[in-house]
């Protein structure tokens, strides 16, 4: 959130038109990680977040900017969602005529390079930060769904509890319990480098 906090000290400098699409570009990356992981599909993440964006756009421009982080990520949930019970359809659909459509998940690990990439270190070091991050990816994946959307929502986009619990619908002492199990499976996957 730290740069939601750049953009409402510019203040009057910006229109809010221009501090809209500042919030929007700041999100995009870290939105579709989390959509590609909570749906395990490339053009089905770029899909709900487009929506997202432009929903947020239609109804909550007019807001103050500091309301758009809960409702942006409570919309983008929304279309998260909506996918899963789509595709829930399509199978027992399907499942009636033999055999049912096969995700295209990318285990071929294509959208790694969104993860930033490592200085000039001793090759020791740079494998072992790729191994934790291939890991730690494996990990956040595994996650059940509202866990992992807690975890990122709090540590990507430093959301607050309160913020968090708005954006996905849920008690603040929900977002604490899902946060604190997404946390311990994740050092245990880490063990000692985290």
């Amino acid at each position: 959130m730290r740069g939601l906090h750049f953009l409402l000290e510019r203040g009057p400098r910006l229109s809010r038109t221009e501090t809209l699409e500042t919030f929007l570009a700041g999100v995009e990356r870290r939105a579709f990680k989390m959509a590609e992981y909570a749906l395990g599909n490339r053009d089905d993440a770029l899909d709900a977040v487009q929506e997202a964006m432009c929903a947020l756009v239609e109804r909550y421009a007019t807001r103050a900017p500091d309301e758009w982080p809960p409702l942006f990520y409570r919309i983008l949930d929304t279309r998260i969602t909506d996918e899963h019970r789509r595709r829930t359809t399509r199978r027992r659909w399907f499942s009636a005529f033999s055999q049912a459509p096969q995700d295209d998940a990318h285990a071929d690990g294509e959208g790694a390079d969104e993860f930033p990439a490592t200085r000039d270190w001793e090759p020791e070091v740079r494998m072992l930060s790729a191994d934790l991050l291939a890991r730690l990816d494996v990990a956040i994946r595994n996650l059940p769904l509202r866990q992992r959307q807690v975890l990122l929502l709090r540590a990507w986009e430093g959301l607050d509890v309160r913020a968090t619990a708005a954006a996905l619908g849920c008690s603040e002492g929900a977002v604490k319990t899902h946060h604190f199990r997404a946390l311990e499976r994740l050092r245990a996957v880490a063990g000692e480098d985290m």
